[in-house]
């Protein structure tokens, strides 16, 4: 059984893609380095997915779900990051109401850093193929009040990024994908 963790890799053409996406990319494999420097080993797979091709139309992410589709009820729940990795402030979820409690629950954990929120929806050209098909979605909710200044331009570089506000969004995945992939049942669709 599969948690899903994920951002893309390529950029937009004037931009380095620091932003959109190599934010997602970062928190994604973040989230995998820090469950392991813990030592902390889940009940299910914690799989990290670098998608290729996002900004040409998700061309990565249908080749790999045309390669799992038959392995769909294996996975738990499909993770993306694609919208800056500004100050977090929650998850988009998209699943039915049972799985969504138990979200709202697990996002309780990061009231210490004031994340809890569970929006409508989860967002992701790259997990879209997964969520139509009933797989439980979440997608990074972030201050996007300056997404706007840098995606798709030049201003897409390295000095957008706040370390600190990375690594909030790095404790946001860690938490959601451990402690799904950790419990007793998989999330219910």
């Amino acid at each position: 059984q599969i948690v899903l963790l994920s951002g893309h890799l390529d950029s937009w053409d004037v931009g380095q893609g620091a932003m959109d996406d190599g934010g997602g990319v970062f928190i994604s494999w973040e989230a995998l380095s820090l469950i392991k420097d813990l030592g902390l080993r889940p009940k299910r797979t914690l799989r990290l997915v670098l998608w290729t091709a996002e900004e040409q139309g998700g061309i990565g992410a249908e080749q790999y779900y045309q390669l799992h589709k038959d392995n769909i009820s294996n996975f738990d729940i499909v993770m993306e990051s694609d919208e800056g990795t500004f100050r977090p402030s929650g998850l988009g979820f998209t699943g039915n109401a049972k799985a969504r409690d138990i979200v709202k629950e697990i996002m309780m954990l990061l009231q210490p850093i004031n994340v809890t929120d569970v929006y409508d929806n989860a967002d992701g050209t790259d997990i879209n193929y997964w969520m139509r098909d009933g797989v439980p979605g979440a997608s990074l909710r972030d201050d996007l009040s300056k997404y706007f200044w840098f995606h798709h331009s030049q201003g897409d570089t390295m000095t957008v990024q706040d370390p600190n506000q990375m690594n909030l969004c790095a404790a946001v995945w860690t938490v959601v994908s451990y402690v799904i992939a950790d419990m007793e049942e998989m999330l219910p669709r």
